[in-house]
């Protein structure tokens, strides 16, 4: 997946996974994952994607800032 958020472009096929979270099994329609990304330039962010009664049923990114990484983390 691939967006651009403020002149920033983030792509999750060029990018590097740092920490991944699964909730549920494949096929579970509350199932979601979080997957935090760096890119090649030192920018984080937060890969969303889900079923469709999780709380991602839609396809997400979401930049993060180096400093909430750690909390990001934490809250898993």
């Amino acid at each position: 997946m691939c967006r651009e958020i403020e002149g920033v472009l983030y792509d999750t096929a060029t990018s590097t996974i740092d920490k991944k979270f699964t909730y549920g099994v494949p096929g579970d329609p509350c199932g979601y994952e979080e997957t935090l990304y760096i890119t090649n330039d030192g920018r984080y962010f937060v890969y969303t994607n889900g079923g469709t009664q999780s709380k991602y049923p839609v396809e997400r990114i979401i930049p993060i800032a180096r400093e909430d990484v750690k909390n990001w983390m934490l809250s898993h």
